[in-house]
């Protein structure tokens, strides 16, 4: 079964290469999906995949990479839509 997590990360998570590892750990993890920055300074995450890889991303989420400082994070689970063949990095 298929399941769906749309993340928003708010906090230092520009400039630190957040969407590179997430992209490394949704691979690593086995999800499809992206990820990309907001205006706003945050970090949006779309991710498909089964529910014990979406939680151990959201998990990782929560500090993200070395120099990342995460204030606040959102998240909800969705719909999946089966669009995506592999987790990319959205510029």
């Amino acid at each position: 079964m298929v399941f769906a997590i749309h993340i928003q990360v708010f906090g230092a998570v520009q400039g630190v290469f957040f969407r590179a590892n997430t992209q490394a750990m949704a691979s690593k993890l086995n999800l499809v999906g992206w990820v990309t920055n907001k205006k706003d300074g945050s970090v949006e995450i779309l991710a498909e995949g089964s529910r014990s890889s979406l939680e151990k991303l959201l998990e990782w989420c929560y500090h993200g990479p070395e120099n990342a400082h995460v204030k606040e994070l959102e998240f909800a689970w969705v719909e999946p839509k089966n669009n995506s063949k592999e987790f990319s990095v959205i510029r």
